[in-house]
């Protein structure tokens, strides 16, 4: 069973090494869900000494006001012979045999953290001793709980402390120790009334009492320590810790532990209860508690382990691979993410994603909509008919049809579907522009890159520009070309009878009245709107020709040729990944690293029970 909790005992190590010690965290913890002791009590409960008492060394820094600052766990490790020392996760090469040492170094660590103020720190100090006078045991030491702030100290301590406590306590797989000396009375123990407060069932919490020796002649705790006046589910355990001159006297531990024995040994009022008094029994209890509560914790363990490995894993796939390091690498990289959003920009366009029916909407719905609002009755009113028909004559009247007048009529008239053609183009541009951006943000390789991502953007969109320009260019030459050439069948067919007004033999003077200039109009009209049915139907050829297809088949080609001229260095630019995601890829890809050694800790020692 002693390798249960070595295994927390380095889980908790490896814990602490990636910043994981329980606070809230966007990562999963994995420290909450192991099993540990707090040790909780007022300042000058006595609780520096329970401790030492366990460990039978001085090692703990001492004083006035706050001495601990900051949670220290503490691993006991037994071994069976050789030369008590300690270690430091801090300082993981270096081998403390004077402990004297040790308690300098809590102290400087702290200040390290803290700076010399008097400051508190929730980020642990982990602290490991091996010594064949140990059980195999881990305590997390907490800040004395106190109900003033002194001088040097801010006055949120007090609350800043319970918080921190209670930080702790309130997890359901903390075990409380809870430190109450025997000379005050136990209604007033911060550690007592802040236990309650989190368990109040006493479930998990043991009692120690400190200080049994001091108290006034003619009193004893019996009541306290057979569970009448404060009942808990674990019997109470009472400690003599060494007093002030004892440890001035510098009177070591391993005499102290004597007389803690003989003092409840030949106690009358203690003598009953004696085998379960002491540090040497509380170590033991706490010992032989935390095993079990390890070994039920390890079925839940295993699953909120396998658990969240598989969510680690996802979430590194999602933040994509790091970047690579040689030249060759980053442009791989830069042009595979470039492909990835192009893919996905072809897929709005070709229906698998949405958006590309919005191009054809431009086609089917704005283009008629805007040829149908233009206003051929101006162009072709009786005075505009009659103006470029004697203008278009000139000096001399026409003889047969006035030809050029139709011309000028025509050119006229047919020149106005220029705006809907443009309009139509910008429609799309804008479309094919959206979707540009669309596909960007549904890349999730372009979201660690700032930069590539604005190069990108810059480029696909300069592209489409292009593309743009040339798409009007072709619309407006599809009606210049109209306006070039008349289809003369059209005319050919034209009605001639005199009825119509089409008969050239009237005189030149009938050839201008508004029967003639209206059959003139007519015909005009009719010509317009024949073009204008084929222009609807070319004109969308023309942009899908010049803006969809292109984009499809060359949206990034010019970016692709600029990108092959650059240097490492200038692709490391493009690569320049947003730092919080480069920080959460490797703080993910550690803890997943934490978690499987974890999972392989487990099931060594599930396979081993």
């Amino acid at each position: 069973m002693e390798n249960l909790i070595a295994l927390v005992n380095r889980l908790q190590r490896a814990c602490t090494a990636l910043g994981d010690h329980g606070e809230e965290n966007a990562l999963p913890t994995l420290w909450d869900a192991l099993p540990s002791i707090a040790v909780v009590g007022g300042q000058s409960s006595g609780k520096s000494s329970v401790l030492e008492s366990i460990v039978g060394k001085d090692f703990l820094p001492r004083g006035s006001g706050i001495v601990t600052r900051r949670p220290l766990v503490l691993q006991l490790h037994r071994i069976d012979e050789g030369r008590e020392y300690a270690e430091f996760a801090h300082a993981p090469r270096k081998m403390f045999t004077d402990f004297a040492a040790v308690r300098k170094e809590i102290s400087d660590e702290t200040d390290r953290e803290t700076g010399r103020s008097k400051a508190i720190s929730t980020v642990p100090i982990y602290l490991s001793i091996y010594s064949p006078n140990v059980v195999n045991l881990t305590l997390i030491d907490l800040p004395g709980l106190t109900k003033v702030a002194v001088e040097g100290q801010p006055d949120s301590i007090v609350q800043d402390i319970e918080n921190m406590v209670r930080s702790y306590i309130e997890k359901p797989n903390c075990i409380i120790l809870a430190i109450s000396p025997a000379n005050q009375d136990l209604a007033t123990s911060d550690a007592i009334k802040i236990s309650r407060e989190v368990d109040p069932k006493g479930e998990r919490t043991f009692g120690v009492l400190t200080k049994i020796d001091l108290m006034d002649k003619g009193t004893d705790a019996v009541d306290i320590l057979e569970g009448r006046s404060y009942k808990l589910q674990f019997p109470w355990i009472g400690v003599v810790n060494r007093s002030q001159a004892d440890i001035n006297k510098s009177v070591d531990m391993i005499a102290a532990r004597r007389r803690e024995r003989e003092y409840f040994a030949n106690s009358s009022e203690y003598r009953h209860m004696a085998s379960r008094m002491g540090s040497e029994h509380l170590g033991k209890v706490l010992s032989k508690h935390l095993e079990v509560v390890i070994k039920s914790r390890i079925p839940g363990l295993q699953s909120l382990i396998n658990k969240t490995i598989i969510d680690l894993e996802t979430e590194l796939s999602r933040l994509g691979k790091p970047i690579a390091t040689d030249a060759g690498g980053k442009l791989y990289m830069i042009m595979e993410i470039c492909r990835a959003f192009d893919q996905t920009f072809k897929e709005h366009l070709d229906g698998t994603r949405s958006g590309g029916d919005k191009v054809y909407s431009v086609f089917d719905n704005q283009l008629p909509a805007a040829l149908k609002r233009l206003q051929f009755d101006k162009q072709l009113s009786m005075d505009n008919v009659r103006k470029l028909i004697t203008e278009a004559d000139g000096y001399q009247p026409h003889l047969i049809a006035p030809e050029q007048g139709y011309r000028r009529l025509i050119e006229s008239t047919l020149v106005t579907i220029k705006g809907p053609a443009e309009a139509a183009v910008d429609a799309v541009h804008a479309i094919l522009k959206e979707l540009v951006h669309k596909s960007i943000s549904e890349t999730s390789e372009l979201k660690q890159y700032p930069s590539l991502r604005v190069e990108v953007s810059s480029a696909a969109c300069e592209s489409l520009d292009r593309m743009r320009d040339e798409s009007k260019k072709a619309a407006t030459q599809l009606v210049e070309m109209e306006c070039c050439y008349l289809t003369v069948e059209f005319f050919r067919k034209l009605p001639q009878d005199i009825e119509k007004g089409g008969n050239p033999t009237h005189s030149i003077f009938d050839r201008y009245n508004d029967s003639y200039l209206r059959r003139i109009g007519s015909n005009v009209l009719s010509y317009v709107h024949m073009v204008v049915g084929s222009l609807r139907n070319s004109i969308p050829k023309s942009v899908v020709y010049c803006q969809v297809r292109e984009a499809k088949r060359s949206l990034l080609d010019h970016f692709f040729a600029e990108l092959g001229k650059k240097e490492g260095k200038q692709l490391g630019k493009l690569l320049d990944e947003d730092p919080a995601i480069m920080q959460r890829r490797t703080s993910i890809a550690k803890r997943l690293e934490l978690y499987r050694a974890a999972q392989s800790e487990i099931e060594t020692v599930a396979w081993s029970k």
